[in-house]
C-alpha cells in the first residue's frame, strides 16, 4: 500500500469513529424518544440531528470507505454505487448490500427532502432508528477489515 494510501485510509477510519460516536450520542437520545406518529419541536430537533448524522455516516461509509478499500485491495473501480455495496457485501464490509441500497435510498429522502407531510417525516424517522444500528455494524466491520493493511 502507498503510503498516502496508509496516510488516508488512517485519517478516514478516524473520521468514520468519530461520525458513528456523534450519531450513537443522537441514536440513544431518540431511541428513547421512540417511534410516534407526531413529534413534540424539541424531539423533532433531536431526530432532525439524528437524520443529518445518519446520512453524514452512511455517505462517509458508501462513498469513501468502500471505495478506499476497494482502490487499496486493486478491485477494479465499479460501475454504480449498488454494485460497490454488493462488492462491500462479499468481503464482508457490510451485513446486506440489500439493506445498504435501502440505506442509500433513505440517505437521499433526508438529504432531498422528499418527506412532505407529517406521517412521512415520522416514517423517515422511524426507518433511520431501524437502519442506524447496521451503521454502527458496519463501522466495527470496516475497521477490523482494514486492520489488515495497518499490519
Amino acid at each position: 500500500m502507498l503510503k498516502e494510501e496508509s496516510a488516508y485510509l488512517e485519517e478516514l477510519l478516524g473520521r468514520l469513529q468519530k461520525a458513528e460516536a456523534t450519531l450513537r450520542y443522537s441514536f440513544v437520545k431518540c431511541e428513547a424518544i421512540g417511534i410516534k406518529e407526531i413529534y413534540e419541536a424539541e424531539e423533532q430537533d433531536r431526530f432532525e440531528s439524528l437524520t443529518a448524522k445518519f446520512a453524514r455516516l452512511s455517505d462517509l461509509i458508501i462513498k469513501q470507505a468502500i471505495k478506499l478499500i476497494d482502490i487499496i485491495d486493486l478491485d477494479e473501480p465499479t460501475e454504480t454505487v449498488r454494485d460497490s455495496i454488493n462488492r462491500a457485501e462479499k468481503k464482508g464490509l457490510i451485513e446486506s448490500g440489500i439493506r445498504f441500497v435501502e440505506i442509500r435510498k433513505l440517505r437521499n429522502r433526508i438529504a432531498h427532502e422528499y418527506a412532505e407531510s407529517e406521517d412521512d417525516i415520522a416514517e423517515i424517522y422511524k426507518e433511520v432508528l431501524l437502519s442506524t444500528p447496521l451503521l454502527f455494524d458496519s463501522v466495527n466491520r470496516i475497521v477490523a477489515y482494514c486492520r489488515k493493511f495497518q499490519d
